[in-house]
């Protein structure tokens, strides 16, 4: 081999041999290494250039009054995809591998540097609160996996808007997962909650997200007005019932289905009902419903039924800590505080669920719909004091 094709294939190395037998540096790189204004990166530093030459396996890079850059070795086979596609002239992002190798290069890695600036994008729109439309790639038991900038992040069912939560009786986990499954392949309006590039965290909510639709939709309703619209889900607070064509929907307080007392909402209203409500409130885009405030208020009546002094018949239906729920008719419950037993004990073994009793009616509040009941004991029989209630209590405790 002629002295010539040994400097040619140097050459395609990275630099011709000077006399000395040391690989020269790129011509660029003497003129920009002894300006007074150079100042080595840092390891690990992001750097932007412009790409001086490819020649062989190796790419120079101009980082301008920091030097020259080179991408070589396995840095060049992990990036071939990159750099086949680049050429002189180029604006082009690397990170810093080697601040100044033996030959006096910066050496740079453009995979890791992709890698990196995918990251900074991604920081830059969490930050900014950026709207992004992404598909679902797939569905587990916890949420949905999607993707944005070739990073896999997760959306969890819990950040899911009101439109595409899975709504499952009993919160069972296996028809959640069924439901969940139904949104793979669709574009979400997502947001990025949080991330790490540490440990490969990114992760996704699709709340506060309103359509321009959305929000034109819900633009034409006010507190006050009557909708149709049919029951999705029946949960223990409520039902969500979805109305309008845009798909807007609002929950149905327990205490707004009905003017008597509610249970079990799952007792009166079922999925895929067909009901007419009341728009209560709207907050932002969540919105209150009521089906009772389209019925007559049977409390705007109950004075002519029920009066301070009267004695009733009436169901005890509920036991709680303030005293005993006695149902008077279809649609008017009273309470029988507890102080009128001393003790809840006491309460539960004078009264029994599902028996009737009579009772004396000590307040009526049409207003409030409240009405006090008190207990009428056998004749010379005393209402517990408030020293017996407390002795009691003590009794209770130490059984």
């Amino acid at each position: 081999m002629t002295q010539n094709e040994n400097n040619n294939d140097n050459e395609g190395q990275g630099g011709a041999l000077s006399a000395t037998g040391l690989k020269q540096r790129h011509p660029m790189d003497s003129l920009l290494k002894g300006s007074a204004w150079s100042i080595l990166p840092k390891v690990g530093e992001l750097v932007e250039g412009q790409v001086l030459s490819k020649k062989g396996t190796r790419l120079f890079v101009d980082l301008g009054s920091r030097g020259t850059g080179i991408v070589y070795g396995k840095e060049f086979y992990a990036a071939q995809d990159i750099i086949k596609n680049l050429n002189p002239g180029d604006s082009v992002s690397s990170k810093v591998v080697e601040p100044d190798n033996e030959e006096g290069y910066i050496e740079l890695s453009l995979k890791e540097a992709g890698e990196e600036r995918r990251w900074v994008d991604l920081k830059k729109w969490m930050n900014e609160g950026e709207v992004l439309e992404l598909p679902v790639l797939e569905a587990n038991r916890g949420g949905l996996i999607i993707e944005a900038k070739g990073i896999k992040g997760f959306l969890p069912a819990s950040h899911l808007s009101n439109k595409n939560y899975p709504r499952v009786d009993g919160g069972d986990k296996e028809k959640i997962y069924v439901e969940l499954q139904k949104l793979v392949g669709q574009p979400l309006k997502v947001k990025i909650l949080d991330l790490d590039p540490a440990d490969n965290k990114l992760i996704f909510t699709e709340k506060g997200q309103k359509s321009e639709d959305m929000q034109v939709a819900l633009a034409k309703y006010k507190a006050g007005d009557d909708v149709d619209g049919e029951i999705t889900s029946v949960v223990d607070f409520g039902a969500f019932m979805k109305f309008d064509e845009a798909g807007l929907e609002g929950l149905i307080h327990i205490s707004e289905i009905d003017w008597t007392l509610i249970e079990d909402p799952r007792e009166v209203l079922k999925s895929g009902q067909k009901v007419r409500a009341k728009i209560v409130d709207i907050r932002k885009d969540k919105v209150s419903l009521s089906l009772k405030q389209l019925k007559e208020d049977p409390w705007a009546k109950v004075s002519e039924k029920y009066n301070k002094g009267d004695t009733i018949t009436g169901k005890v239906t509920k036991f709680n800590p303030y005293g005993a729920f006695v149902q008077l008719d279809k649609d008017i419950h009273g309470l029988v505080h507890i102080s009128e037993f001393g003790t809840e004990v006491k309460m539960r073994e004078d009264l029994k669920l599902g028996e009737e009793y009579q009772f004396k009616v000590l307040l009526v509040d049409p207003k409030e719909h409240r009405m006090s009941l008190g207990v009428i004991r056998p004749e010379g029989e005393a209402k517990p004091t408030e020293t017996e209630s407390k002795e009691e209590k003590v009794e209770d405790k130490k059984e």
